[in-house]
């Protein structure tokens, strides 16, 4: 699946000689996180974060509800800082990711980088879209099928061709759907943990034929990508 189908369209986006407040206003009215700064060719040439907004207003300017004391005071911090805009407190050239990487790309960039969404920008530096961590998660939950009612099954397997293709079969055989099958790494050598989503609750005979064709099953809430090997030492 590629970014270009994950990613939002209709971009909320900002000129870099606007005010913050005018930047803060459009981030609480659409309910955003990142607002990308863009020329008037639509050419990205910034990024602005609610964190950029919260370094650069005083935490009275971004509560509601105030007395005339505190109302007095606000207005003195809003002539304080009337004179920042956009371009004062944007990343410049920020990381960015190309509509045709696939949305496992994207997750391992946002792991790497450690932001919170990517503008999507063509080969010319032109702003298509924007993907953040909650795009990515729809994603996921729409390829791993688990928005339909079913149950994770884990089942540990030698690593060796032909595992896949008779659990598979043996599943196939019980007449019950997949949602998805994902294959992970496991701490003993020369294993993998297969997790199966099948598209129902009763799953009793599926591990009981399972276990009959000796494989051992996981408990998925027991299992973690990174758990180390046990240690015998105290």
């Amino acid at each position: 699946m590629f970014v270009s189908n994950s990613m939002v369209r209709k971009v909320i986006t900002i000129n870099k000689d606007s005010s913050i407040f005018e930047a803060h206003e459009k981030m609480t009215a659409n309910k955003i996180r990142h607002l990308p700064v863009v020329d008037a060719k639509n050419k990205l040439i910034g990024i602005v974060t609610d964190r950029d907004i919260r370094s650069a207003m005083p935490f009275s300017l971004l509560r509601g509800g105030a007395n005339d004391e505190e109302n007095a005071k606000k207005a003195e911090e809003k002539v304080k800082i009337a004179g920042l805009t956009v371009k004062d407190i944007m990343t410049p050239d920020p990381i960015t990711i190309s509509p045709m990487y696939t949305i496992q790309d994207a997750l391992l960039m946002i792991q790497r980088e450690k932001v919170g969404a990517f503008p999507v920008v063509d080969s010319d530096g032109t702003l298509t879209g924007i993907l953040s961590v909650r795009d990515l998660l729809r994603a996921f939950v729409n390829v791993l099928g688990i928005n339909e009612p079913g149950t994770l099954v884990g089942i540990l397997v030698e690593e060796k061709i032909g595992q896949l293709k008779k659990i598979v079969d043996a599943i196939t055989e019980e007449h019950i759907s997949f949602g998805s099958v994902l294959v992970a790494r496991h701490w003993e050598p020369n294993k993998r943990a297969v997790f199966t989503y099948l598209l129902t609750n009763n799953v009793m005979r599926v591990k009981k034929k399972l276990k009959a064709l000796g494989y051992t099953l996981l408990d998925p809430m027991d299992w973690y990508l990174d758990q180390l090997p046990k240690s015998d030492s105290k």
